[in-house]
Protein backbone atom coordinates (compact mmCIF):
# COMPACT_ATOMS: atom_id res chain seq x y z
CA UNK A 1 0.00 0.00 0.00
CA UNK A 2 1.27 3.24 -1.22
CA UNK A 3 -0.18 6.40 -0.29
CA UNK A 4 0.01 10.11 -1.80
CA UNK A 5 -1.45 13.26 0.72
CA UNK A 6 -1.55 16.46 -1.70
CA UNK A 7 -3.36 20.04 -1.62
CA UNK A 8 -1.58 20.39 2.06
CA UNK A 9 -2.18 21.72 4.90
CA UNK A 10 -5.63 23.73 4.27
CA UNK A 11 -8.08 21.48 1.93
CA UNK A 12 -5.74 17.67 2.15
CA UNK A 13 -6.93 14.79 -0.25
CA UNK A 14 -5.41 11.28 0.57
CA UNK A 15 -4.70 9.16 -2.24
CA UNK A 16 -3.79 5.50 -1.63
CA UNK A 17 -2.90 3.31 -4.30
CA UNK A 18 -3.79 -0.26 -3.51
CA UNK A 19 -2.12 -3.51 -5.27
CA UNK A 20 -4.48 -6.57 -5.60
CA UNK A 21 -6.58 -7.88 -2.76
CA UNK A 22 -5.45 -5.20 -0.59
CA UNK A 23 -8.08 -2.95 1.68
CA UNK A 24 -8.27 -0.06 3.52
CA UNK A 25 -11.24 0.90 5.67
CA UNK A 26 -12.21 4.82 6.49
CA UNK A 27 -15.00 6.13 7.99
CA UNK A 28 -18.38 6.86 6.54
CA UNK A 29 -18.52 9.50 3.69
CA UNK A 30 -14.78 10.31 3.46
CA UNK A 31 -14.67 8.95 -0.02
CA UNK A 32 -13.69 11.32 -3.17
CA UNK A 33 -12.73 8.75 -5.62
CA UNK A 34 -12.01 5.09 -6.26
CA UNK A 35 -11.28 3.03 -9.91
CA UNK A 36 -13.59 0.53 -10.67
CA UNK A 37 -11.43 -1.73 -10.04
CA UNK A 38 -11.97 -1.43 -6.68
CA UNK A 39 -14.78 -3.20 -4.27
CA UNK A 40 -16.85 -1.13 -1.22
CA UNK A 41 -18.52 -3.33 1.68
CA UNK A 42 -20.41 -1.51 4.26
CA UNK A 43 -20.45 -2.82 7.67
CA UNK A 44 -21.05 -1.96 11.32
CA UNK A 45 -17.02 -2.13 12.39
CA UNK A 46 -16.60 -4.74 15.07
CA UNK A 47 -19.76 -5.77 15.60
CA UNK A 48 -23.07 -4.13 16.49
CA UNK A 49 -22.06 -3.44 20.14
CA UNK A 50 -18.63 -1.96 19.31
CA UNK A 51 -20.26 0.33 16.68
CA UNK A 52 -22.83 1.46 19.07
CA UNK A 53 -19.96 2.12 21.32
CA UNK A 54 -18.62 4.15 18.62
CA UNK A 55 -21.24 6.17 17.81
CA UNK A 56 -21.50 7.64 21.07
CA UNK A 57 -18.03 8.52 20.90
CA UNK A 58 -18.98 10.39 17.87
CA UNK A 59 -17.90 8.13 15.11
CA UNK A 60 -20.07 6.65 12.71
CA UNK A 61 -22.35 3.98 13.01
CA UNK A 62 -20.97 2.56 9.72
CA UNK A 63 -17.64 1.83 8.04
CA UNK A 64 -16.61 1.15 4.53
CA UNK A 65 -13.80 -1.17 3.16
CA UNK A 66 -12.16 -0.33 0.10
CA UNK A 67 -10.49 -3.72 -1.67
CA UNK A 68 -9.09 -4.00 -4.41
CA UNK A 69 -9.99 -6.45 -7.38
CA UNK A 70 -6.84 -5.22 -9.38
CA UNK A 71 -4.75 -2.35 -8.54
CA UNK A 72 -5.92 1.31 -8.05
CA UNK A 73 -6.23 3.80 -6.44
CA UNK A 74 -9.54 5.45 -3.67
CA UNK A 75 -8.99 8.83 -2.48
CA UNK A 76 -10.52 10.36 0.76
CA UNK A 77 -11.10 13.69 2.77
CA UNK A 78 -11.91 15.01 5.84
CA UNK A 79 -15.42 16.97 6.09
CA UNK A 80 -13.80 19.87 7.22
CA UNK A 81 -10.98 21.68 5.33
CA UNK A 82 -7.64 20.85 6.84
CA UNK A 83 -4.86 18.55 7.09
CA UNK A 84 -4.27 14.92 6.83
CA UNK A 85 -1.27 13.41 8.95
CA UNK A 86 -0.39 9.28 8.40
CA UNK A 87 0.94 7.60 11.24
CA UNK A 88 2.63 3.92 11.52
CA UNK A 89 1.04 2.00 14.06
CA UNK A 90 3.66 -1.17 15.13
CA UNK A 91 1.91 -2.83 17.88
CA UNK A 92 0.63 0.25 19.42
CA UNK A 93 -2.36 2.60 20.38
CA UNK A 94 -3.32 6.11 19.64
CA UNK A 95 -6.06 7.65 21.16
CA UNK A 96 -8.27 9.87 18.27
CA UNK A 97 -10.61 12.64 19.40
CA UNK A 98 -13.81 12.60 17.98
CA UNK A 99 -13.59 13.39 13.90
CA UNK A 100 -10.33 12.59 13.47
CA UNK A 101 -9.92 9.43 12.60
CA UNK A 102 -10.32 8.93 8.36
CA UNK A 103 -8.72 6.04 7.22
CA UNK A 104 -6.50 2.97 8.10
CA UNK A 105 -5.40 -0.41 7.11
CA UNK A 106 -8.09 -3.23 7.76
CA UNK A 107 -6.56 -5.06 10.42
CA UNK A 108 -6.63 -1.65 12.86
CA UNK A 109 -8.73 -2.29 15.95
CA UNK A 110 -11.03 1.07 15.95
CA UNK A 111 -12.77 0.86 18.94
CA UNK A 112 -14.03 3.69 21.78
CA UNK A 113 -12.82 3.50 25.53
CA UNK A 114 -14.49 4.63 28.30
CA UNK A 115 -11.69 7.62 29.37
CA UNK A 116 -14.00 8.89 32.60
CA UNK A 117 -14.59 12.35 33.87
CA UNK A 118 -10.77 13.43 31.92
CA UNK A 119 -12.44 12.89 28.74
CA UNK A 120 -15.62 14.06 29.59
CA UNK A 121 -14.60 17.90 30.58
CA UNK A 122 -12.09 18.14 28.24
CA UNK A 123 -14.75 18.05 25.48
CA UNK A 124 -14.33 14.68 24.23
CA UNK A 125 -17.95 12.74 25.69
CA UNK A 126 -17.52 9.91 27.44
CA UNK A 127 -15.71 8.01 24.87
CA UNK A 128 -12.15 8.36 23.49
CA UNK A 129 -11.74 6.70 20.13
CA UNK A 130 -8.99 4.23 20.73
CA UNK A 131 -6.72 2.90 17.07
CA UNK A 132 -4.12 -0.38 18.06
CA UNK A 133 -2.22 -2.71 15.81
CA UNK A 134 -0.32 -2.59 13.07
CA UNK A 135 -0.07 -0.87 9.98
CA UNK A 136 -1.11 2.91 8.51
CA UNK A 137 -3.33 5.14 10.36
CA UNK A 138 -4.68 8.46 8.46
CA UNK A 139 -5.93 11.15 11.30
CA UNK A 140 -7.26 13.98 9.80
CA UNK A 141 -7.76 17.85 11.00
CA UNK A 142 -9.52 21.22 11.30
CA UNK A 143 -6.75 23.28 10.28
CA UNK A 144 -3.21 22.20 9.84
CA UNK A 145 -1.37 19.45 11.97
CA UNK A 146 1.44 19.74 13.98
CA UNK A 147 2.92 17.25 16.20
CA UNK A 148 4.90 17.23 19.61
CA UNK A 149 7.40 14.85 20.94
CA UNK A 150 7.04 14.93 24.88
CA UNK A 151 10.52 13.15 25.16
CA UNK A 152 12.23 16.32 23.50
CA UNK A 153 9.02 19.01 25.05
CA UNK A 154 8.36 17.97 28.16
CA UNK A 155 5.33 19.01 29.62
CA UNK A 156 2.82 21.41 28.27
CA UNK A 157 -0.45 22.58 27.90
CA UNK A 158 -3.17 22.52 24.90
CA UNK A 159 -6.71 23.85 24.85
CA UNK A 160 -8.68 20.76 24.54
CA UNK A 161 -10.19 22.09 21.35
CA UNK A 162 -6.87 21.66 19.52
CA UNK A 163 -6.14 17.82 20.41
CA UNK A 164 -6.11 15.71 17.37
CA UNK A 165 -4.27 12.47 18.59
CA UNK A 166 -1.90 11.12 21.43
CA UNK A 167 -0.19 8.37 22.35
CA UNK A 168 -1.29 6.18 25.14
CA UNK A 169 2.32 6.24 26.79
CA UNK A 170 1.61 9.77 27.39
CA UNK A 171 0.10 11.32 30.88
CA UNK A 172 -2.77 14.37 30.87
CA UNK A 173 -4.84 16.21 33.29
CA UNK A 174 -7.84 18.39 32.30
CA UNK A 175 -8.28 21.25 33.95
CA UNK A 176 -9.97 25.10 33.52
CA UNK A 177 -8.35 28.18 32.30
CA UNK A 178 -7.63 29.96 36.29
CA UNK A 179 -11.02 30.89 37.55
CA UNK A 180 -14.68 31.28 36.04
CA UNK A 181 -14.02 35.24 35.74
CA UNK A 182 -10.53 34.64 33.76
CA UNK A 183 -12.08 31.45 32.11
CA UNK A 184 -14.92 34.24 30.46
CA UNK A 185 -12.45 36.93 30.18
CA UNK A 186 -9.55 35.11 28.28
CA UNK A 187 -12.23 33.03 26.00
CA UNK A 188 -10.22 30.06 27.17
CA UNK A 189 -12.25 27.55 28.62
CA UNK A 190 -10.66 23.86 29.35
CA UNK A 191 -6.99 23.00 28.71
CA UNK A 192 -5.01 19.40 28.74
CA UNK A 193 -1.62 19.19 30.24
CA UNK A 194 0.46 16.66 28.70
CA UNK A 195 3.30 15.27 29.91
CA UNK A 196 5.23 11.49 29.63
CA UNK A 197 6.59 10.47 26.63
CA UNK A 198 5.51 9.87 23.30
CA UNK A 199 3.43 11.91 20.60
CA UNK A 200 0.92 14.53 20.65
CA UNK A 201 -0.89 16.10 17.52
CA UNK A 202 -2.09 18.92 17.25
CA UNK A 203 -4.44 21.09 14.84
CA UNK A 204 -4.07 24.81 14.32
CA UNK A 205 -7.81 25.33 14.34
CA UNK A 206 -10.90 24.59 16.62
CA UNK A 207 -14.08 23.58 15.54
CA UNK A 208 -16.07 25.07 18.92
CA UNK A 209 -14.33 28.59 18.60
CA UNK A 210 -15.21 28.60 15.08
CA UNK A 211 -18.43 27.92 15.91
CA UNK A 212 -18.61 30.47 18.44
CA UNK A 213 -17.29 32.77 16.26
CA UNK A 214 -20.21 31.65 13.40
CA UNK A 215 -23.26 31.47 15.45
CA UNK A 216 -23.82 34.73 16.67
CA UNK A 217 -23.82 36.11 13.18
CA UNK A 218 -26.42 33.92 12.19
CA UNK A 219 -29.44 35.60 11.47
CA UNK A 220 -32.53 34.36 14.01
CA UNK A 221 -35.53 33.76 12.28
CA UNK A 222 -38.77 35.00 13.49
CA UNK A 223 -42.30 33.30 12.95
CA UNK A 224 -45.05 35.34 11.99
CA UNK A 225 -48.82 35.30 13.39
Amino acid sequence: MEYDITSRPSYALLTVSLDATESIRAESGAMVSHDAGIDIETNATGGFLKSVRRAFGGESFFQNTFTARESGDVSFAPPLPGDVDHVELNAETLYVQSGSYLAGAEGLDVDTDFGGARSFFGGEGLFLLRVSGTGPLFLSSYGAIESVDLDERGSFVVDTGHIVAFEDTADFTVRKVGGLRSTLTSGEGLVCEFSGSGTVWLQSRSQDAFLSWLIPKLPTQTNSA
